[in-house]
């Protein structure tokens, strides 16, 4: 019986040990689904912080590029007025006057109208780079974004998908244990109905036998009244062979004292 309840409880606790082993998988996969939440969360919010900052960059850049424009445009139309005027006078004056101060003059004005053409030179190429930094910014704000977007969909749609089918997996696994611990129970029933049917079977044909036999056997009988004839047999031999002994002993006896009387009347003679 002992026997029998282990293994009917051994089938559940096995059922029950392999759904432990899975719930434990499922806590721990839980677990590292949350600690990827969490980091992709913290990305996320990396994302539209460095988003918010580009747009930032993008508004600078775009002020900086007016800016630069402005004074590119009003530092030519000052080089124009100063090289078709100013310059212009004092190159004339020197030539008339040729005096070596009018000639100096004026050749510091050029090279002061060179200096400055080569800041507004230099004003140029920071917008061309002004201009180049506007696209790279939308460009890095759109990965950003992009991302942030994507992680998004990641939290909203993969993340609690991993979670329905972890739960899917966990209730298939509850049917199947639950499944085979029926079939299992099943067997053992089927089991247990065959070995009882054959031990009551057996059980009943030795009673039966048992009910049908005298309380004693014929062949016990037969033995015993063979013994009991015998023992008849072996006491009659020997009470006959004690008769003959006493009647062969008393002859003996007779004779012995008719030779013993024979005896005594000679001697008195």
């Amino acid at each position: 019986m002992r026997k029998e309840e282990k293994g009917l409880f051994g089938i559940f606790k096995r059922g029950t040990n392999k759904i432990q082993a899975l719930k434990t998988k499922y806590a721990k996969a839980e677990g590292n689904i949350e600690q990827i939440v969490q980091t992709l969360e913290k990305h996320q919010i990396q994302l539209l912080k460095d988003s918010a900052t580009m747009d930032k960059m993008y508004a600078l850049n775009l002020n900086y590029f007016k800016e630069l424009s402005m004074y590119i445009l009003a530092g030519k139309k000052k080089l124009q007025e100063v090289r078709e005027g100013e310059l212009k006078e004092l190159t004339l004056k020197a030539q008339i006057s040729n005096l070596p101060e009018d000639a100096q003059a004026a050749k510091d004005l050029d090279s002061m109208c060179q200096r400055f053409e080569k800041k507004i030179h230099d004003l140029e190429l920071t917008r061309m780079i002004s201009i180049q930094t506007a696209p790279q910014i939308r460009l890095v704000q759109g990965n950003d974004t992009l991302m942030a977007e994507k992680i998004q969909s990641t939290l909203v749609n993969t993340i609690p998908l991993w979670k329905s089918q972890m739960v899917l997996a966990l209730g298939v696994a509850h049917a199947s244990q639950a499944a085979k611990a029926q079939r299992e129970v099943t067997d053992m029933t089927n089991a247990l109905l065959r070995k009882n049917a054959e031990t009551l079977k057996m059980a009943t044909i030795d009673a039966a036998k048992e009910s049908e036999r005298g309380i004693v056997d014929i062949e016990t009988l037969k033995h015993t009244n063979e013994n009991l004839i015998s023992t008849f047999d072996e006491i009659m031999n020997i009470q006959k062979e004690g008769h003959q002994q006493r009647m062969e002993a008393e002859a003996e006896m007779n004779r012995l004292e008719e030779e013993l009387k024979k005896k005594l009347l000679e001697i008195n003679h």
